[in-house]
């Protein structure tokens, strides 16, 4: 005889079955945005490039939409390309978006987050940010700075003014790299380096790693059982002697910063702040020499690479539109009083450079793919439902190319600001090369102020021309690997004292 619960079972199972699908087809859970398919456990991984990544992404929205989903491995990842998306991302559902992947190269350079570009949203980031925003980043502490910036600017022209009375050809990118590491040097740690020399040489040189091993792809971060491969590759061994390199240069410049004996110094750098702040233990999380290094990386990668690499696509876009060149020069000799030298306060008067500043950025952002975000929790975004731990990629790159937000989006044309409000601060997000929301880049001040002076102060020294034989269709448009847009080859022309 049949057991009563069996045929309870039996019965009920028909009906259980009836009631779920009904449920499903009543509260169906949204569903994932469209992409491309992908192979097994790698994904899409095969497909994407790091070094054009945010063209791969740019080519793939055209087939898939504003928002669509990749594989990267393991790990889901989506990836947004209008306007309006960026505002659900970076403003609406800020919170929800505002986490941060634990990359491994990010991870160890950061001292496993202990700064504030790449530590996870919390309690500790709060605090961090509020340190570099209140003590280290404001428009004050800005400000403060502006002697060293006009002295190191001054050098520059002077340098170049040599170059031209003997008619040298000039690679931009050197010269600003070494400016702008030469100002941040001051500012943070208060050295500064000549333009020949063993430490320069060694300076630049670990920068460069470091941002090189900033965009490396590590096989660990999508395929964790996958990640001996990293270790036959080197990047491991690599990471770990930059590391190494990089730790014993900040605990260098810290140990002579914490010498009783230090001589007085006659402009307070960001290192003596920090140390300051570490022994007034004003905040929730005491400060420690590695917090110190960590913040000190942020300084020394945001605000040198993002500077050096924004004025040199800048010259490029001049250079490359000769129309706009004699405009804007005539803007700023004409307003500029005849000057040698022009500060933060004349500049402010060159309505027409501050658009060919915005036209700049919006072409040539320094971060393309800004920094990758996270998802806090699973949500819902344009109807699609994005699961927690997702990565994040917004492509300010497209959306700054995004015809439905720009006339001739691919033009360089810097009048398309003089009659409008659009600012690059993180209220329009049809222009977002610093980000915005909680995530917006701090240093937004600093990089910004650095760069008014310097490409000012080139466009009303100098006249620039291409070396002989070179036309303005030789000029590429190549860029390396890495968080930063750095042109791939440099820009060599010839600097010419106005008359």
């Amino acid at each position: 005889m049949l057991s009563p619960y069996f045929l309870i079972i039996s019965l009920a199972l028909p009906v259980l079955f009836l009631l779920f699908f009904q449920y499903r087809r009543t509260f169906k859970s949204p569903p994932r945005p469209p992409g491309p398919r992908g192979l097994p456990i790698i994904g899409n991984l095969h497909q994407l490039k790091s070094s054009e990544l945010y063209l791969q992404l740019w080519h793939l929205s055209k087939k898939y939409g504003p928002l669509f989903s990749i594989q990267l491995g393991l790990r889901p990842a989506i990836v947004v390309s209008s306007p309006k998306l960026a505002k659900e991302v970076l403003k609406t559902h800020d919170l929800e978006f505002c986490g941060r992947p634990q990359l491994l190269g990010q991870q160890k350079l950061s001292y496993n987050g202990l700064e504030m570009i790449f530590s996870p949203y919390g309690e500790f980031w709060r605090e961090i940010r509020k340190i570099c925003v209140v003590h280290v980043l404001s428009a004050k502490r800005v400000s403060s700075f502006s002697s060293i910036r006009h002295y190191e600017v001054k050098q520059m022209i002077k340098k170049l003014s040599k170059h031209a009375s003997s008619s040298k050809v000039t690679n931009l990118n050197e010269v600003l790299m070494s400016l702008t590491n030469t100002i941040i040097c001051r500012i943070a740690f208060g050295r500064r380096y000549e333009d020949e020399g063993t430490e320069r040489s060694r300076f630049h040189g670990l920068l460069n790693e470091c941002q090189a091993m900033l965009g490396t792809l590590f096989v660990s971060d999508y395929i964790p059982f996958l990640g001996w491969i990293d270790r036959l590759r080197g990047l491991h061994g690599r990471l770990e002697r930059i590391f190494k390199q990089l730790d014993e240069f900040y605990q260098e410049v810290i140990d002579e910063h914490m010498d009783p004996n230090r001589n007085t110094p006659q402009e307070e750098d960001i290192i003596d702040v920090l140390l300051q702040l570490k022994k007034q233990r004003l905040f929730t999380e005491d400060l420690t020499i590695d917090h110190i290094k960590a913040v000190f990386m942020d300084m020394l990668l945001a605000a040198t690479d993002t500077t050096a690499a924004t004025t040199v696509w800048a010259m490029t876009a001049l250079i490359q539109n000769p129309r706009v060149m004699k405009k804007v020069q005539e803007e700023i000799r004409n307003l500029g009083g005849n000057k040698d030298f022009l500060n933060e306060d004349d500049i402010q008067k060159f309505p027409y450079f501050k658009a060919v500043i915005k036209e700049t950025l919006r072409l040539h952002l320094p971060a393309p793919l800004l920094v990758q975000r996270e998802t806090n929790e699973k949500c819902v975004l344009d109807g699609y439902e994005i699961p927690a731990k997702t990565i994040v990629y917004v492509n300010a790159w497209a959306i700054h190319r995004d015809p439905e937000a720009w006339k001739d989006p691919n033009e360089f044309l810097p009048e398309r600001f003089l009659d409008s409000n659009i600012d690059f601060r993180g209220q329009d997000f049809e222009l977002i090369p610093f980000g915005a929301g909680r995530r917006i880049c701090p240093g937004m001040s600093m990089a910004i102020t650095s760069l008014d002076v310097i490409l000012a102060n080139l466009l009303n020294s100098f006249d620039w021309e291409l070396p002989p034989g070179f036309k303005k269709e030789d000029i590429d448009a190549e860029v390396l690997p890495g968080l930063t847009q750095h042109r791939k080859n440099p820009l060599c022309v010839l600097a010419k004292t106005r008359i």
